[in-house]
């Protein structure tokens, strides 16, 4: 018996073992278990980027993890020269997620188009990643310091007298959530504005003479904008070729809306910009001064039917993206902007105040408004009101196309009529002359 139990004892055969068992499918783990485990991989790499890269390997961990690694690996011999931005207390910069997706060198597979999830938000701060997934491009340190510091103490003396747009909603009369000033380049277009425009359904009042400063300004505007539009069209459009109904013509903006955002729960919600003067595919070249924000679009998303089922393919407008604005930058909203996605600057939980501005946030809107499209060439409603350029963008059928409506409706104390004409443009975005008035 001792000798029985002194010996060794038999090691079971490969054959006999129990397997573990096998781990749960990724796809059925939650994403806050999934950036819990990535964090724990990578604890020097932030939330936003950990999402960012899980994201765009379709919430893999394995994959995401690999392509970090990869990724921390291919720059670990320049990143000792970086300081953290956090000890600094400067805005954080986030790396091009190109670094993450193709960091494993040409044999890599193709990138992954990121793409926004139900409920999520993905956060967008360098440049590439904004051209990639959004109709935007953006500059940052776009002026020279002084230029711009002088440009937003100028504008800021001038946001002491803007006043809130009041205009109708749902039979409601309301008031924009920030404040804001017009700007046209003499007196002549200053009077015209006041009489024969209208925006949101009523005339401006306050209609000012484009400032000295944004005179100083326009023309390093206008070079960068028309530099933007061109490499877009190289590089992105299909066959290298503009989008139809964009104009040939060089961007020259003529007129400029000025926001100010004054605290962080001044915001504006979704929405497209009008069309009504500046014509289909247009181009705006924004300028944000002083206080940081997030500037968010998402895709539009066409109906299939009344129930509101979304198409298969098309992304869930519920999606956003999120493009961080600092000061001095300047965002480019290309041709397919209005018409195909939407866009808004939400409340923000806390914002950090600028040495200058305090808590405001000033944006320069300039716009190029086309001859052609002079309320004296476009049609007006039978109840006498200058009509107002919308696209169809909510139903599958007739996506896309241009349509004129009465615009009367959004006049505080004023009923809308039933007028309707669908607008016809050229392949250059000019009108064609109009035969008969389609009117219901």
């Amino acid at each position: 018996m001792k000798a029985f139990l002194a010996r060794s004892k038999r090691k079971p055969s490969p054959e006999t073992a129990i397997p573990p068992p096998p781990p749960p499918p990724e796809n059925d783990e939650p994403t806050e278990y999934k950036l819990a485990l990535l964090s724990s991989l990578h604890p020097t790499v932030d939330q936003e980027a950990l999402l960012d890269v899980l994201l765009a390997h379709d919430g893999s961990v394995q994959q995401a993890s690999a392509s970090l690694q990869a990724g921390l690996s291919n720059t670990s011999s320049g990143s000792n020269s970086s300081s953290n931005s956090k000890s600094t207390g400067a805005a954080t910069h986030q790396q091009s997620l190109k670094r993450y997706a193709l960091a494993q060198g040409p044999a890599s597979p193709t990138k992954k188009r990121i793409k926004t999830r139900r409920g999520t938000t993905l956060h967008l701060y360098d440049p590439e990643d904004v051209a990639e997934h959004t109709p935007c491009t953006i500059i940052h340190n776009f002026l020279p310091a002084q230029t711009a510091n002088d440009l937003l103490r100028e504008l800021l003396g001038e946001a002491t007298s803007f006043e809130k747009i009041s205009f109708k909603l749902f039979d409601n009369v309301v008031a924009s959530p920030h404040t804001s000033g017009f700007y046209v380049e003499s007196y002549d277009e200053m009077q015209a504005q006041k009489t024969d425009y209208l925006y949101n359904g009523a005339r401006l009042s306050d209609v000012r003479r484009i400032t000295p400063q944004l005179v100083h300004v326009k023309p390093a505007v206008q070079e960068a904008v028309n530099k933007e539009i061109q490499h877009r069209i190289a590089t992105r459009y299909p066959h290298g070729k503009k989008l139809k109904h964009q104009s040939p013509k060089p961007w020259v903006p003529n007129s400029a809306f000025v926001n100010c955002y004054d605290g962080a729960q001044q915001s504006v919600g979704w929405h497209s910009d009008q069309l009504t003067y500046l014509g289909p595919r247009a181009v705006i070249g924004s300028l944000s001064l002083g206080v940081a924000r997030e500037f968010r679009v998402r895709r539009i998303s066409p109906r299939e039917d009344d129930d509101g089922k979304l198409q298969d393919g098309d992304i869930d407008p519920a999606g956003q993206i999120s493009i961080y604005l600092p000061h001095n930058s300047l965002l480019v909203m290309h041709a397919e902007m209005q018409e195909e996605w939407k866009h808004c600057v939400t409340p923000a939980a806390s914002i950090t105040p600028h040495p200058i501005a305090g808590n405001k946030r000033i944006n320069v809107t300039y716009r190029d408004y086309r001859a052609n499209m002079h309320p004296r060439f476009t049609p007006r409603c039978t109840c006498g009101v200058a009509c107002v350029l919308r696209v169809v963008q909510r139903k599958k059928e007739n996506f896309g196309k241009y349509f004129w409506m009465c615009h009367a409706g959004n006049i505080p104390g004023k009923e809308s009529c039933s007028f309707f004409q669908w607008a016809d443009f050229d392949d250059d975005g000019n009108p064609r002359p109009r035969q008969v008035n389609q009117t219901k």
